[in-house]
C-alpha cells in the first residue's frame, strides 16, 4: 500500500497547559449556575446532546491550521480560526470544526490559538502581547479589518515552535473574530468542538477558571440553539469544572497521550486520561494520534469504559492512518487537510455500508482491498516509518 506524503513541515501539536495541582470544584450555587438549564423567558430547556455513533471528521481550526513555514500551499490557503475558514470547512462533509477560545480582559470570548499576539511597530521592532490581557477592541485591531476598502489593521506575525517568526500571510486572509460572531455567521449544520485554551506557563486559581469558563458558557447558552457542541481542554481542572458548570454538552479531555511528559501526571498517558474522565464523569478523550499508533489496544479499553475517543495530529492527514483508526474503533479524527480526508472517509464509509449489507468483511478504499486482521497488521507495519517521517519533517 503506497503512503501519501505528508505535506506539512512541523509536527501538529496543541499547546501544553499549566501544570497545576487538582482543584476542589465548587458546589452549585448562584455564582456557578448550570448553564444548560436555560431561562424561562428566553427558550425552552435544551435536550442533552450526545456524540453521534458514526466516525467523525473534524476540521482543525476550521479548514486547517496555518503553518507559515511550510512549503505546502494548503497549509497557508485560508486564515485559521476565522469565519471564512469555518465556512470553507463546512463546505465539505465535516461533522465538527474545532477551534480555540480565549477570553479577553473585558470578558469577551475570542477565537485565537496562540497565547501571544505578535505585531511589528512602525520602527520595525516586534512586539507581543498576551491575548487575555487585551480588550476586545485591541484584539480586533490586528489583521484585516471589517471596514470596506480592504483596510488592514496592525500586521500579524507568528512564532513557530523552534522560535522563528513569520509574517502571517495566507492566500485568503480574514478578520479575527469572537465566539458570538462564529455562532451567528457559520453554517448552522456543522458542529463546534470548542477547545478551552489555557497557557501552560500559568497557574490558574479556581476563581480564575470559573470566571473564564462562565464567560464562554454564557455565549454558548445564548447562541448555540440546536447546534451540536463539544467542549474540550488540555487543562484537566478546566475540563472537570466545565462538566460541573453545565450538563448539556459533552466535555472531552485533551491529552498528548505520553508524547510529552508533564509534572501533572493526569496528562501523561491514555490510562491517566481515562481516570480523569471516569472520576469526573467526562464523556471522552481527544488524544494525539501517536499514542494510538504506539498502543492500538488502548482503543478497546477506552470503548469498554463507554468513553468517546477522538484523535488529533499531523499523521491524521495521511489517509491510511485515518482508515486504520476507523478499523480499530477510534470514533473520529481532527484533520487539517479537510478536502482530502473527508473524501477518503466518505469513500470507505460507503464501502463499509456496502459490506454490512452484503454480510462481508472486506476493508479498503480507493482500490485497496484487504481482509480484516491482515489489513490492520499491514497498516500497523507502517507506523514506525510514519512516526519517523513526522519527526524528520518537524526539524
Amino acid at each position: 500500500m503506497a503512503l501519501e506524503a505528508v505535506h506539512v513541515s512541523d509536527v501538529l501539536c496543541f499547546d501544553k497547559v499549566s501544570e497545576t495541582s487538582e482543584l476542589t470544584l465548587p458546589s452549585s450555587s448562584a455564582s456557578t449556575p448550570c448553564f444548560s438549564q436555560g431561562s424561562e423567558d428566553s427558550r425552552a430547556e435544551r435536550k442533552v446532546y450526545e456524540l453521534p455513533g458514526k466516525f467523525l471528521v473534524m476540521g482543525h481550526r476550521g479548514y486547517g491550521m496555518n503553518m507559515l513555514q511550510s512549503p505546502d500551499r494548503r497549509m497557508k490557503s485560508v486564515k485559521e480560526n476565522s469565519v471564512v475558514s469555518f465556512n470553507a470547512a463546512a463546505g465539505f462533509p465535516v461533522d465538527f470544526i474545532e477551534f480555540d477560545v480565549q477570553v479577553t480582559k473585558d470578558e469577551c470570548p475570542v477565537i485565537f490559538h496562540d497565547n501571544f499576539i505578535i505585531t511589528k511597530l512602525d520602527h520595525g521592532e516586534l512586539m507581543e502581547k498576551r491575548v487575555t490581557e487585551l480588550t476586545l477592541d485591541e484584539f480586533l485591531s490586528y489583521g484585516p479589518q471589517r471596514e470596506p476598502g480592504n483596510v488592514v489593521g496592525r500586521p500579524l506575525f507568528r512564532r513557530t515552535k523552534d522560535g522563528r517568526i513569520f509574517e502571517w500571510k495566507v492566500e485568503d486572509d480574514a478578520p479575527l473574530c469572537t465566539l458570538h460572531e462564529v455562532f451567528e455567521n457559520v453554517d448552522s449544520t456543522v458542529g463546534f468542538n470548542v477547545e478551552l485554551k489555557f497557557d501552560d506557563h500559568m497557574t490558574y486559581k479556581e476563581t480564575d477558571l470559573t470566571r473564564i469558563l462562565q464567560a464562554v458558557l454564557r455565549v454558548v447558552h445564548d447562541h448555540a440553539k440546536d447546534r451540536a457542541i463539544i467542549f474540550s481542554s488540555f487543562q484537566p481542572d478546566a475540563a472537570l469544572l466545565t462538566r460541573k458548570l453545565q450538563c448539556t454538552y459533552p466535555v472531552l479531555f485533551l491529552t498528548n497521550g505520553g508524547s510529552e511528559i508533564f509534572a501533572d501526571a493526569r496528562r501523561n498517558s491514555l490510562d491517566e486520561a481515562m481516570k480523569v474522565c471516569l472520576s469526573g464523569r467526562l464523556q471522552g478523550i481527544v488524544s494525539e494520534v501517536k499514542a494510538v499508533l504506539r498502543n492500538p489496544g488502548a482503543v478497546a479499553l477506552i470503548k469498554e469504559s463507554c468513553l468517546s475517543f477522538i484523535t488529533y495530529g499531523q499523521l491524521n492527514n495521511i489517509p491510511e492512518v485515518v482508515y486504520m483508526q476507523h478499523r480499530i474503533g477510534v470514533g473520529g479524527v481532527i484533520v487539517d487537510l479537510v478536502k482530502e480526508i473527508t473524501a477518503i472517509v466518505s469513500d470507505f464509509m460507503t464501502r463499509s455500508s456496502e459490506e454490512a449489507a452484503a454480510g462481508e468483511d472486506i476493508g479498503g478504499f480507493k482500490g485497496v482491498v484487504v481482509k480484516g486482521e491482515v489489513e490492520i497488521s499491514l497498516l500497523l507495519k507502517f507506523i514506525p516509518e510514519l512516526m519517523q517521517q513526522s519527526c524528520h519533517q518537524s526539524i
